[in-house]
């Protein structure tokens, strides 16, 4: 029983849940991961056009942003006074 099932089972049945696994995890985790480094990195030094861009890559990538952000802290900088 268990071999037939698995010779019903060939490589091409089997890629098709690693793709969306692929996709998803990428969609979920690895692009949402890219866009808040860019967005760490350029936060304080956009223009508006840049500005724009970013709200855009949040409503595109708004879940996986959610799953992460109880992880990230978006505190300010701290600021340099001179005396």
């Amino acid at each position: 029983m268990q071999s037939s099932l698995l010779t019903y089972l060939n490589s091409e049945t089997i890629m098709v849940p690693l793709m969306y696994l692929l996709l998803a995890g990428s969609y979920l985790l690895v692009i949402p991961v890219m866009v808040l480094t860019y967005m760490k990195f350029r936060w304080y030094s956009v223009s508006s056009f840049e500005r724009g861009f970013m709200y855009f890559l949040v409503f595109l990538f708004f879940p996986g942003l959610l799953l992460l952000s109880p992880f990230v802290n978006f505190r300010p900088r701290r600021r340099q006074i001179e005396v």
